[in-house]
């Protein structure tokens, strides 16, 4: 693998995998909404192109490797993983909340907050994972039941499932007993 570090080039790969990246989720959005309007064959060709891109994004991020980029065992995986989501609940997401507060858009502010909440269990989670590698428990630990919105992640803890996501807005359906088979 040749040595980016440091060059244009390294940055042009970084530059190269975010908007594929990009690109390949707001292809899966474009679909979805083509879906909607009627039209299967657009949403095919979409959802066939975010794939495409998604391919580009990974070829370029196997290029990164060593660099914060590539692909690694399972454990480093979940290792980089974890890391990546303590950033956006420690430091990303409450500075986004701080500043759409400080311009007064506070709804905004508090969804900044809710995610921050989702990417912690998110941290959670790999590093779970990772625990249950390390102690070869992975196929035998059994996780307390928690609500789950399957849309955009959010938990919640209580009796009842609520009407609606507060994070997200999707509806009671959406939710999920949270049940960590992993």
């Amino acid at each position: 693998m040749a040595n980016y570090k440091g060059t244009e080039t390294e940055k042009n790969l970084w530059t190269a995998f975010a908007g594929e990246s990009e690109a390949r989720n707001k292809y899966t959005y474009f679909a979805s909404q083509a879906k909607k309007d009627g039209y299967q064959q657009i949403a095919a060709i979409l959802e066939e192109t975010a794939a495409n891109e998604e391919y580009h994004g990974k070829m370029w991020f196997k290029e990164l490797a060593g660099l914060g980029g590539g692909i690694g065992n399972t454990q480093e995986n979940l290792k980089a993983a974890a890391a990546g989501e303590h950033y956006e609940w420690t430091d990303m997401y409450k500075s986004f909340a701080e500043v759409a507060a400080k311009e007064g858009f506070q709804e905004l502010a508090a969804k900044f907050r809710l995610v921050a909440q989702v990417e912690k269990t998110h941290e959670e989670r790999f590093l779970q994972l990772l625990q249950g590698i390390l102690d070869d428990t992975t196929f035998k630990a059994e996780q307390p039941t928690l609500w789950h919105c399957r849309n955009c992640g959010f938990i919640y803890e209580g009796e009842e499932a609520p009407e609606t996501c507060p994070c997200c807005n999707h509806p009671k359906a959406y939710f999920e007993r949270k049940a960590d088979n992993y």
